[in-house]
């Protein structure tokens, strides 16, 4: 994005956004997926709130916020045309797509501090469980976010039977499979000791210590949640593509353009919201399409069938 363009994007308020019928953009609203507690969320995302209010010209308490309390509330708010933009995990993004192709355009990808574009689920328990390997989970309680979640879910769902010959029934391999709601309540939980392992998304990037460089254990890390050291690496899987920033389909080209230049830019203009929005340290995001997904799509798809 040129500096002259970032600087329109930043200084320039769209007077009106037209739509397609002549009437008014009258506000916006920001999907944020579940994961961790809706305050949170609400405070790492309130700075592009405020970015987007002035980008299109919208009075700040126009453009909103919404933390529903499952990847669901996002997913169903998108299809219904309640919510406009939202950074979606690739399997929440399949799940969009396989309902209804056309309700949102995936416009940007997050970038790592290496330049990748990929994430991992990352198993973890306790240091002082004794559990180092999906082979010590055997007969224990092993947890699982949020079944529209692919780090949290999907691959894990997919990949851990091909490690371990069995599936995911309670009973099966592990003693019982928990679905914790989300990301931080995944960390909390086996921090606690009420899972004796989980699942959550990282970057797999920078020091255990940091909780990597950016993912759920970053935020937990950095809000205090958990002590790093006190958790150990279990199993990690192959690498999954990072979950897009869409835009609903219908809304004005001019706000979707907007919009995608806003995000696309915003690690150049701040990068502390850029920090909070994306999770960690990145490099802010570049273009993707929909051409990224298709192998999680048709996973998502080979699970509901």
């Amino acid at each position: 994005m040129t500096k002259t363009l970032l600087a329109l994007v930043a200084t320039t308020a769209m007077t009106t956004a037209a739509l397609a019928d002549g009437h008014a953009l009258t506000q916006f609203n920001i999907g944020v997926l579940g994961g961790e507690n809706a305050q949170d969320r609400m405070t790492a995302n309130q700075c592009l709130a405020d970015y987007t209010a002035e980008a299109l010209g919208l009075d700040a308490d126009d453009v909103n916020i919404f933390t529903p309390a499952d990847y669901n509330g996002v997913i169903q708010g998108l299809l219904g045309g309640t919510i406009d933009m939202a950074w979606l995990g690739a399997s929440a993004y399949a799940a969009v797509f396989l309902q209804d192709p056309e309700a949102v355009e995936p416009v940007l990808i997050k970038v790592n501090l290496d330049g990748s574009t990929g994430y991992h689920s990352i198993g973890f328990a306790r240091a002082d469980s004794g559990v180092t390997s999906l082979e010590d989970m055997q007969g224990k309680r092993f947890g699982f976010g949020d079944p529209n979640s692919t780090s949290g879910y999907l691959i894990p769902s997919i990949e851990i039977p091909q490690s371990t010959g069995a599936t995911m029934e309670n009973g099966d391999y592990f003693g019982e499979v928990v679905f914790t709601g989300g990301h931080e309540q995944t960390i909390v939980a086996v921090n606690s000791g009420d899972v004796d392992a989980g699942v959550t998304w990282a970057d797999g990037q920078g020091d255990w210590e940091d909780g990597f460089n950016s993912g759920a254990l970053r935020k937990a890390s950095d809000s205090g949640i958990v002590d790093m050291n006190d958790l150990v690496e279990i199993w990690r899987s192959k690498v999954i593509p990072e979950g897009p920033i869409v835009l609903r389909t219908a809304l004005p080209d001019d706000v979707k353009t907007t919009m995608t230049e806003l995000v696309d830019g915003l690690y150049e203009r701040d990068i502390e919201c850029a920090y909070g929005v994306s999770a960690g340290e990145s490099l802010g995001f570049q273009p993707v399409t929909h051409e990224m997904y298709e192998s999680i799509v048709a996973a998502r798809q080979s699970k509901n069938n």
